[in-house]
């Protein structure tokens, strides 16, 4: 990627909704050669894919880190079993003295209670420590 990926990366990253033509006058560019520089991040896998992302008047719910301590070679067998579950968002492997940190996401605190007794009831995740989500103050 050079300076002109980056910069469009940027800016979808900010709107992805954005115009190539929008794009192109911020980048200084032609709108077709940002449609191919887009065609080709997203061939070569830079960008993934387009997503909503909701707005606090929008969200709904609660949502927690939960940070996950696995038994030694149970780690495929856990993410498995997350992956089962709509109420896990994104499971990262991390650093330190924990394994992973999901991000889970449930509708009512009940339904929050619920699936954090399902994630530390998993075969193979020996401990949680979860921290419930307040506010957002920046996400990008």
């Amino acid at each position: 990627m050079d300076k002109k990926d980056e910069k469009l990366v940027a800016l979808l990253r900010r709107n992805a909704r954005l115009s190539t033509s929008e794009i192109a006058r911020q980048i200084g560019m032609s709108r077709t050669t940002v449609q191919d520089r887009i065609n080709r991040l997203e061939d070569i896998g830079v960008i993934a894919g387009y997503t909503l992302k909701m707005g606090e008047k929008g969200e709904t719910g609660v949502r927690a880190h939960v940070m996950l301590k696995i038994q030694p070679r149970a780690q495929v067998a856990v993410v498995a079993s997350m992956k089962k579950m709509d109420e896990v968002l994104s499971i990262y492997t991390i650093s330190g003295e924990y394994d992973m940190i999901a991000i889970v996401g449930a509708s009512t605190t009940s339904a929050l209670d619920y699936a954090l007794d399902t994630l530390g009831g998993i075969e193979g995740v020996e401990r949680t420590k979860t921290s419930i989500l307040l506010t957002t103050k920046l996400e990008r």
